[in-house]
């Protein structure tokens, strides 16, 4: 079960990764990415971010580790927590699976058509 606590330092550090990204994270390997989630456990010192990214997402998840610290060090001059979490990135497949069964539907829509 997730905690209020929980809820809200995800989104307080989905808005932050986010920001960082845009203003202050220069890695082109990092241009096309975006934060689509944040998991934080419940002692709230590991955070797992998942990202989209439009480019290669391999050299996107190598620029994510490259750039882990600094976006973790950033983040405890920016939030008032007693512990920054460590920061894992993973992929976010879910716009795919999405996509994915967007085509099948309309596939079997053009079946029954047919």
């Amino acid at each position: 079960m997730v905690t209020r606590r929980q809820r809200r330092v995800s989104s307080l550090i989905q808005e932050e990764l986010s920001d960082l990204l845009e203003k202050k994270v220069s890695d082109p390997r990092l241009d096309f990415a975006t934060i689509t989630a944040v998991e934080i456990g419940p002692d709230l010192r590991h955070a797992h971010i998942l990202v989209s990214t439009m480019g290669n997402p391999q050299e996107a998840m190598k620029g994510f580790d490259h750039a882990a610290s600094f976006l973790r060090r950033e983040l405890g001059s920016r939030l008032a927590l007693r512990y920054v979490p460590e920061l894992t990135f993973h992929l976010d497949h879910s716009l795919e699976r999405g996509e994915r069964i967007d085509q099948l539907l309309k596939e079997i829509q053009q079946n029954r058509n047919s």
